[in-house]
């Protein structure tokens, strides 16, 4: 019975431990200094928009911090021509789009922001798409990775975004390029893209898919 009775003690001690510790880290959260955005946009053609500083910080290493000179964006696997943009190629070289866009995370939280990109089928058909193709996988500058049917990306109109609320994309959301995988969950909505690889591979799942999460992350 006595040992009963300390193991009991042990684990209220644990559990009172770890109550101060989530009371603590949820005062330091709030006490934390936010970011400020000069000259977000917070409202467009009548609908309220959330603010950049909505989002939650739940990348796998941290905000990246990508050199805009020597940044490039490849697109390989099968297609026509391996292609290479600069940062410059893409802000300069595609046609700009903007729309609403709700991204939805499976924590909880949602945000509703003016994303502004390119059609991401315009730089596939640059790059020309093999027959062979079902499937197009994303990778990070942290590792990230993840993949969505290639029909989704050509029949939804998906964006590659630059900015958000009329800003340049700043680093914690993924500058340069995030992309907008709309009535997808966000862990679909890769940050810092440096590689969109085109595969026949349809049964490739990407870093949260490896662990457990859907890999279809269709909104209900």
């Amino acid at each position: 019975m006595e040992k009963i009775k300390r193991l009991k003690d042990v684990i209220i001690t644990i559990v009172v431990l770890l109550l101060i510790v989530l009371i603590a880290a949820a005062f330091y959260w709030q006490s934390m200094p936010r970011m400020l955005y000069p000259g977000e946009i917070r409202e467009y053609e009548g609908q309220n928009l959330s603010s950049i500083t909505d989002f939650r910080e739940n990348s796998i290493k941290g905000s990246q911090n990508i050199n805009e000179s020597i940044y490039l964006l490849t697109i390989t696997g099968l297609v026509n021509n391996t292609v290479e943009y600069t940062y410059n190629n893409v802000i300069n070289g595609f046609q700009k789009y903007q729309k609403v866009v709700t991204l939805h995370c499976v924590e909880g939280w949602s945000v509703d922001i003016l994303w502004e990109g390119f059609l991401l089928k315009d730089m596939l058909n640059e790059a020309g798409i093999s027959p062979q193709v079902v499937v197009v996988i994303f990778y990070a500058y942290d590792g990230y990775s993840t993949a969505l049917p290639l029909n989704y990306i050509l029949d939804n109109d998906i964006l590659i975004a630059y900015k958000m609320n009329g800003l340049a994309l700043p680093p914690e959301r993924g500058f340069p390029f995030q992309l907008v995988a709309e009535s997808k969950y966000g862990y679909k909505w890769i940050k810092w893209i440096t590689e969109i690889e085109l595969s026949d591979n349809a049964d490739y799942l990407g870093y949260w898919e490896r662990r457990g999460f859907s890999n279809d992350a269709h909104l209900p």
